[in-house]
């Protein structure tokens, strides 16, 4: 149940953007073995002078910065695994391996509130988060 904002400093087309978050999507399924259905991802494009990145990238517009909010309790193996699978899935779409910033921020389930207004610690999520 992971929650994902992904910002960019450039426009893409409609197609573009869902395939940068289904590229995204893609390495969590993978890594966190989330469902397929469990989709929480938004894109935000941000003109670039709102936006900064780090000076000494080849192609500026592509940097893409990405923050997940999950359950804590993945192994660091799985989160090794998600990080090089993000960057992999997006290089096709054009988006370098160094242009990307991943920030992974691990909440306890008792924090989440989901389904209706429980917590996330009160109920079956049906899959494991100790991967």
């Amino acid at each position: 149940m992971p929650s994902v904002l992904i910002e960019v400093r450039r426009k893409y087309n409609a197609a573009q953007e869902v395939a940068i978050m289904e590229a995204v999507h893609a390495a969590l399924r993978d890594a966190f073995k989330i469902m397929s259905n469990d989709k929480n991802v938004r894109l935000i494009a941000h003109e670039p002078h709102r936006f900064m990145c780090p000076p000494d990238r080849e192609k500026p517009d592509r940097y893409t910065h990405i923050s997940i909010d999950a359950f804590a309790g993945r192994s660091l193996d799985a989160k090794r695994n998600l990080y090089r699978t993000i960057v992999n899935n997006l290089e096709p779409l054009g988006i370098p391996k160094d242009h990307v910033k991943i920030l992974l921020r691990e909440i306890p389930k008792e924090d989440w509130g989901i389904r209706g207004g429980q917590a996330a610690c009160d109920v079956d999520l049906g899959y494991k988060i100790d991967v």
